[in-house]
């Protein structure tokens, strides 16, 4: 496959100002001018952010798209992956959402603008539920970065998500992957084998 478009999902709370989200996207412009590049800001809504998302796809090519998710956008690219079949990367992807957002229902700040505030609805869990995908077809289109120094996610439970994958698992590191850059070829190598 040779990538033409790349789909970048953030994580809650987050936004496309994310640090892996603009390290891959100045990674891209340098080297793969021509890929479209997408990282929209998700809305707090399950069912509206997939539906901005689904919206945001639907003419791509299914050849030559693949999409990259980190934390609750690693469970979206999930969701994305098995409705397209594309290639996914998982960046300490979310395994169960609906439950370990719960405690943040209520009002929350944007990480990157904690002057931004948004409220997480009850209603937003029930979302994250009905959307949950079964296991994984085709775990080669799957591959992962799990650090398990996560202080936020189980590594044992990401990992056991996506058996069959190809799986970088890191003694350390830390749920925002701090050392990004040094996955950047794996992540690569995935997303557009034939560089």
């Amino acid at each position: 496959m040779t990538l033409t478009h790349l789909l970048y999902l953030h994580g809650f709370r987050s936004s496309p100002q994310s640090a892996k989200a603009r390290r891959l996207e100045a990674w891209l412009a340098s080297h793969r001018p021509r890929v479209h590049w997408w990282c929209p800001q998700l809305p707090p809504s399950p069912r509206a952010a997939m539906a901005q998302v689904m919206g945001g796809i639907a003419a791509w090519p299914r050849e030559s798209s693949a999409v990259v998710g980190s934390s609750l956008g690693g469970f979206y690219a999930t969701v994305v992956a098995e409705a397209t079949g594309w290639p996914a990367v998982l960046l300490n992807p979310a395994i169960e959402p609906a439950r370990d957002l719960e405690k943040y229902i209520g009002e929350q700040t944007a990480f990157h603008a904690p002057e931004e505030r948004f409220f997480f609805r009850p209603e937003f869990i029930d979302e994250l539920r009905a959307m949950a995908p079964g296991p994984i077809s085709r775990p080669g289109r799957y591959a992962s970065v799990i650090a398990k120094g996560d202080e936020v996610l189980d590594w044992r439970e990401m990992t056991a998500r996506y058996p069959g994958a190809q799986i970088r698992l890191l003694d350390g590191g830390d749920h925002a992957l701090s050392d990004f850059d040094d996955h950047l070829p794996f992540i690569l190598d995935h997303l557009d084998p034939c560089d």
